[in-house]
């Protein structure tokens, strides 16, 4: 009976030691379990995970890839609209020959012409001096004051608070419904004088003054004309320019004039000499209109380069790009390449394709090469054929504009595609949390199955142990346990 006491006991020591190496992993086994658990569990999911990774690459790629096609777009677009239309890239130019009587600029609706112009007088502003007085601080009166521009008018309280001249000219200044009046004091030999001024030219805008109350000293500062009552001087009338265009009168209150000739805005600065117009030329400027092809054929090559980038395969190091065989960006390329292939039989002038503007297609890089001086004579030559072939209903920079619109507009083909990656990304990102887990319960079976493994040659160390100092006292290993087995011999304790 003791003998099975003894053997029970020894039992429970080794199944009380294996759970205590549960949480040593590998101490049983002496085998690296954590090693080998992340080793299995990745070769277990590297195929998928390789799998997932090379996918959103591409995606990404992708991703990347129609950001930079559709940055190029957006680039050749903005040239389009400084030649999709005809009167735009003519581009016509103003010049005065005496640059001393005015200056001219000209928008998409000027023509070709040539015209007298002779100028009698510019607008002017009307302008009032008062009498002087001592200086800028003399006291001048109170009461009101009604200034008056045309059909506006405002009246100002004067009072001892700005009673002297300068105190009214800043209350002139400072009024809420000025009409249109500045005031300044100016001082001269005589004393100081208060000048009113009209911001406005032309001669509607002549200006009245009139005061009412107060001491009476206001009425120094009075311009009536209408009842006769001027003690302000008018310096300076306000008056419309006059100016006759090929001999026919015509007036503006400003010196601003748009209108006078289509297209055209007249800066008048100077009055002729009597009788002696001056020529005022409209007439095409074909380095503007060089400027905006050249700038548009640079755009055209940047698409170009971006296609053959994206979508082409390297030869020399055997290397697709992101967009190789994409079936919308082929589908562009192949629209662009119609388009820039437009022939206009009916144009005339000679222009009726972009090889009559000297530009090709580079044979050996695809790219458009500009032959300037074929561009130059066709510019010279007829600059509005130029236009109709670029600009107009049919043009190609008109035709070039739809079709990016529908690759790029809200809604067009890029978007859609756009949206497209972006939900594929998602979904691989699902794919690989759902596999993250799936490797981790994966691994934590394995963690579980080797550490029970690990529990039992635990166990079975120990056994081998007891046993080894049960039957092999005189072992160099036996310890406490052989004493023991040792001394319940000696004393006749286990039976046979």
């Amino acid at each position: 009976m003791s003998s099975v006491a003894s053997t029970g006991s020894s039992s429970t020591s080794s199944a009380n030691a294996g759970s205590a190496l549960i949480t040593s992993t590998g101490i049983g086994s002496g085998l690296d379990i954590s090693a080998i658990v992340t080793s299995l569990t990745n070769a277990y999911g590297a195929a998928q995970t390789n799998a997932l990774s090379s996918e959103q690459t591409t995606l990404n790629a992708q991703v990347s890839a129609f950001g930079t096609f559709s940055s190029a777009l957006d680039t050749l677009q903005a040239t389009l609209s400084s030649i999709d239309n005809p009167s735009a890239l003519a581009a016509y130019t103003a010049t005065v020959a005496d640059k001393t009587i005015a200056s001219a600029t000209t928008d998409s609706t000027a023509v070709p012409g040539q015209y007298s112009l002779e100028v009698q007088n510019l607008a002017t502003a009307a302008t009032l001096t008062s009498a002087p007085l001592a200086s800028g601080g003399t006291t001048v009166g109170t009461g009101t004051l009604t200034l008056s521009v045309g059909g506006a008018s405002t009246s100002i309280t004067i009072d001892s608070s700005n009673d002297t001249l300068s105190g009214i000219a800043s209350a002139i200044n400072n009024a809420t419904n000025n009409p249109g009046v500045t005031a300044s004091v100016i001082s001269t030999t005589a004393g100081s004088r208060l000048v009113l001024t009209g911001t406005n030219t032309g001669a509607a805008n002549t200006i009245t003054v009139t005061e009412s109350g107060g001491d009476g000293g206001l009425s120094s500062l009075v311009y009536d004309p209408a009842d006769d009552d001027t003690t302000l001087t008018q310096t300076q009338a306000a008056q419309d320019a006059n100016y006759t265009i090929n001999g026919y009168a015509a007036s503006s209150a400003s010196n601003v004039v748009s209108g006078a000739i289509t297209g055209v805005t007249l800066d008048l600065s100077g009055a002729s000499a009597a009788d002696t117009p001056t020529t005022l030329t409209i007439a095409a400027n074909p380095s503007t209109a060089s400027t905006s092809i050249g700038t548009f054929v640079s755009a055209i090559n940047g698409v170009l380069t971006a296609i053959q980038s994206l979508g082409g395969y390297d030869d020399s190091t055997q290397t697709a790009g992101a967009l190789n065989g994409n079936a919308t960006l082929e589908s562009f390329q192949n629209q662009l390449e119609n388009i820039l292939d437009t022939v206009q039989s009916g144009n005339s002038g000679g222009v009726s394709s972009l090889a009559d503007l000297g530009i090709t297609a580079d044979a050996n890089t695809g790219q458009l090469d500009t032959d300037s001086d074929t561009l130059s004579n066709a510019l010279t030559a007829n600059i509005t054929a130029v236009g109709d072939l670029l600009g107009g209903t049919n043009g190609i920079a008109t035709q070039l504009n739809t079709l990016i619109n529908q690759y790029t507009g809200a809604g067009g083909l890029l978007s859609s595609v756009n949206q497209g990656l972006q939900t594929s990304l998602t979904q691989v990102s699902q794919q690989q949390t759902a596999l993250q887990a799936e490797l981790a319960t994966y691994s934590a079976t394995l963690t579980s199955e080797y550490n029970a493994m690990d529990t039992a040659v635990a166990a079975l160390k120990e056994t081998q142990t007891y046993l080894n100092a049960e039957f092999n006292p005189t072992s160099s290993s036996s310890s406490s346990s052989s004493s023991s087995a040792t001394s319940s011999l000696s004393s006749g304790n286990l039976g046979t």
